[in-house]
Parts: structure tokens; sequence; C-alpha cells
């Protein structure tokens, strides 16, 4: 089952129009509901809280519904398409919230952010799961990989470095309706990639696959030592490029200011989109060519925490307002993290291939796996 070029570039798509609908959410949904509809910051950042502890607790679950989907048009396609139409309604429901207030814009937010959640899980746990149906070589596995996490890179760049200034030409005065104009965009273009995704890349018959309890899929977790740091350093990045996400857009609004702080968010989000596509698409080659993986994840890691606590310095020291100084501190961050990403997610394939070699070997004791070089 060898790849296309055809299939690589949907696959890619995909992962463009997918997270794009997750940056929107992630970037915005904090600023949008405290700013502009006013809602307590502590309420909001409680919200998205528990709805990332019901994200953790229900992909699972979604995982096991997906290995139990059997139908003609694939295992993965169905959910791939159903989650992508209900995600990018509940996308625009989420940025085009009604002229309500106080409590019941507070039941509102919950209800349909926590449905944003549920539905994003729906065609985000297929989307990656349907790798192994679309080849079986470790190899292009890996590639796959590579690209999905990449693209996704661009995708999340592009509402980063656009959103602000599309919601201001969208909206005029009014950010209320840019916003909900420019999500109406956004999901749209999120249903196109997706269905465009699923037309182009065909599943192949890989047969009955295993499923495991909630229990036996823990127990497993804790068995894979290479797994569990894997998982633990994903989300100890992922929090750090959330929370940054989420805050950088009131330094600039507060800390910054004036009245042209939206044009350099803009300039800082586009220098930084730029250097995450480049350490994904550029850096990451090259090093690997001279590195091992294990030796560019240390490096990354450095680069990035080097970046936070030089705008730190940047700001203690006075110079918050200099864009060139503050540019070249995100770039370095950016780039870094656009690294970090998609060695994580080798990191995380490679696990998997470890865990069912030490299956292996407990089936069979005189089998002896190593551990993965990285």
């Amino acid at each position: 089952m060898k790849l296309t070029r055809l299939q690589k570039i949907a696959f890619g798509i995909g992962a463009v129009g997918k997270d794009m609908v997750y940056a929107l959410s992630a970037t915005y949904v904090m600023y949008y509901y405290q700013e502009i509809l006013h809602l307590s910051s502590v309420f909001v950042g409680t919200i998205l809280m528990i709805a990332r502890i019901f994200d953790a607790l229900n992909d699972p679950f979604m995982g096991i519904l997906v290995a139990k989907t059997k139908t003609k048009w694939g295992r993965f396609r169905p959910w791939l398409i159903s989650g992508s139409v209900l995600n990018a309604f509940t996308l625009y429901a989420l940025f085009a919230a009604p002229n309500i207030s106080g409590t019941s814009l507070m039941v509102y937010f919950t209800v349909i952010y926590i449905l944003w959640g549920t539905t994003y899980t729906m065609m985000d746990i297929p989307y990656w799961s349907m790798i192994p149906a679309i080849t079986s070589t470790s190899a292009d596995r890996e590639n796959l990989s590579v690209i999905g996490r990449t693209c996704a890179g661009v995708g999340s760049a592009l509402i980063q470095v656009g959103t602000v200034m599309a919601v201001g030409f969208l909206g005029g005065d009014s950010e209320r309706r840019g916003f909900a104009l420019f999500a109406l965009i956004v999901a749209v273009i999120f249903v196109v990639a997706e269905v465009f995704c699923t037309l182009k890349v065909r599943e192949h018959d890989i047969g009955r696959m295993e499923t495991s309890t909630i229990p036996q899929m823990f127990k497993a977790l804790f068995r894979n030592d290479q797994a569990m740091i894997t998982v633990l350093a994903i989300l100890m990045i992922n929090s750090a490029l959330y929370l940054t996400s989420n805050l950088v857009i009131y330094f600039f609004k507060y800390d910054f200011g004036g009245t042209g702080w939206k044009g350099s968010y803009t300039l800082f989000t586009m220098v930084g989109g730029v250097f995450q596509i480049l350490g994904m698409m550029v850096a990451y080659p090259l090093l690997r060519k001279k590195f091992g993986n294990t030796q560019i994840f240390k490096g990354a890691l450095d680069t990035a925490m080097l970046g936070y606590a030089l705008i730190l310095a940047v700001c203690f020291a006075g110079f918050s307002s200099n864009m060139v100084l503050i540019c070249v501190c995100g770039a370095l961050v950016f780039a870094a993290n656009g690294i970090l990403t998609v060695l994580t997610t080798v990191f995380l394939s490679n696990s998997v291939d470890y865990g069912e070699l030490n299956q292996a070997a407990v089936r069979s004791p005189s089998y002896s796996p190593c551990r993965p070089s990285w």
C-alpha cells in the first residue's frame, strides 16, 4: 500500500482545515467571551479547564467506538465526515452567540463549548487513527504523521496571523459580527478540506481491529515507559503553546497598547507562524541529517525556554514596545515549538511500536525488545 502524492496532499489539506478550526477556538474563544461578551475570566477559564478534562476522558471512548465501526464506506471516513460537519456548526455557534447575557450566556457557552470539543474529537481521533489503514509500512506511517503535523501547523499559523485583521475587515466597528462571519468562513473551508481528504484518501481493509477496555488502555500505557514520557512531554508542550496563544493577544492589547496594537499583534503572529513552519519543514529535516532525534529535542527545548526567558527579560527591562526584540524572541519560541511538535509525533509513533514489541516479548519470553533509538 504505497502512498501516492495525491493521497499525501489530501491528508495534508485535511490537517490544514482541521487545525484552522482548532486554532480559532483555542486562541480566541477566551478573548471573544471575556473581552467582547464580558463573561468573567474566572468562569471562562474554569469551563476551558473542565472541557479539557472531559476531552481527555472522552478520547479513549471515541477510539473504541471508531475501532468497532464497520461500514461500506470504511471504518474512519464516516466519523470524519459527520464529525467535521457537526463541528463546523458548533464552531459557528461558538462565535455567533445570541444576544443574551448573565446566566443564560454562561449556560450557552458551557454547552456549546463542550459540544464543540466532543464533535472535534469525533473527527480528530479517526483522522489520526486511519493512518494504518492507508499504508502498512512504518516509514510511510511516520512520513504521513509528519506531513499531518506540519500541515496542521500551517492551518494554525493561518488563523493566528489572519484572525484579528480579518475580524476587523469583516465586522468593521463590531468585533462580535466580525468573529461570527470569520467563524462561518473557517467552518466552510474546514468542511471542504475534510470532504476532499475523505474522497482522495482511501482506506484499505485492515480486518478486525482489536479493542481494549479503558482499564486495559491505561494498564498498557503505564507499562510502556516510552509512551508515558512522550505523553507527558506532549501535555507540557501543548500547555505552553495553549497558554501562549491565549495570552499573547492580551499582551499586545494592554501592555504593548496603542491604536496600532492589532497591526503589531498580527506582525508578531506572522513572524511566529513563519518560523514555526520553518522549524517543521526546514530546520528539522536539516538537523535530522546530522543529529539524532533526542539531541534535536533537547536543543529545541532549550531554545524554546531561552525564547521565553528573553521575552521576560525584554519586558522587565522596559523594552516591551520594541517590536524587533519581541519578534526575535518570538521567533525562537515558535521555531523551537515547530520542531518539538514534529518530534513528539515521531516519538509517539515509535513508542507505540515499542509497546507492541514489549507485548511480543511478554508472549514470547525468549524475545528481547530494544529501546527505540531516537
